[in-house]
């Protein structure tokens, strides 16, 4: 299955609201698991019930974690739309700015929604580019991965590390960078992938090790890229035999 045919179900799905589509199950699988792994408390069928029905049960819940969850079913609907659209400054800050929208974030000029950081920030005990070099090193970075017109995995997963250390972003870098990562996947006719929750120490891992050991990372990427091959390519192939 290719990108187009990939694209084909999941436009047709999303478009004519189809049920028990491999559309639904990858926004809600998608949404879980990059906002669990930055901290959200929402469990697996209250992202499915705010995806279905937009409303949710339980106590304890907070309205950032609600609001990042619609806000990633947006920004999924977003990079499909634009799947073929080159990697920009402007076009990941309008990405940041749909995940971060509507937060108690959004309304602090401080954290720049929609915008650069403005004050240091880092992953762990990892230093992160200062504010003053983002637009510069965003900028070498865009440059040179959008020289080339085909990009294979090892490069989109390499693009990732250097944009996560990086870091441009106040909050909401790990998510900004597995949607592109996803994205670009598709633009470049890779199967994509979603990261789950219970591999988050490995990708972590393989994140902090990349300079040393690109295995690691790379692995967690495979390994995540069969999963979701099993999962969603035979009932993506059996609808579009259908179609």
């Amino acid at each position: 299955m290719n990108k187009n045919d990939l694209l084909c179900v999941y436009f047709h799905q999303r478009d004519n609201r189809v049920d028990g589509s491999i559309y639904k199950n990858t926004q809600c699988d998608f949404a879980y698991n990059s906002n669990h792994m930055e901290g959200s408390k929402l469990t697996e069928d209250q992202t499915r019930m705010i995806y279905e029905r937009n409303k949710i049960s339980g106590s304890g819940i907070s309205i950032d974690d609600i609001t990042e969850t619609k806000n990633h079913f947006i920004a999924f609907d977003f990079i499909l739309d634009t799947v073929d659209n080159p990697l920009t400054n402007e076009y990941l800050c309008h990405l940041h700015g749909i995940v971060k929208a509507n937060t108690k974030q959004a309304t602090d000029p401080m954290y720049a929604v929609g915008g650069y950081k403005k004050y240091e920030n880092t992953i762990g005990d990892v230093i992160t580019t200062s504010p003053d070099k983002v637009i510069k090193d965003m900028e070498t970075l865009l440059d040179r991965y959008e020289h080339n017109i085909r990009h294979d995995l090892k490069d989109i997963i390499d693009f990732h590390f250097h944009f996560e250390t990086i870091h441009p972003f106040s909050d909401g870098n790990g998510r900004v960078g597995r949607l592109i990562m996803f994205k670009e996947c598709l633009r470049h006719d890779v199967i994509p992938f979603i990261i789950t929750d219970d591999k988050r120490d490995f990708y972590i891992r393989g994140l902090r090790n990349y300079p040393q050991e690109k295995g690691w990372l790379t692995d967690t990427c495979l390994y995540a890229q069969d999963i979701f091959i099993a999962k969603y390519i035979p009932l993506a192939q059996s609808y579009l035999d259908a179609m």
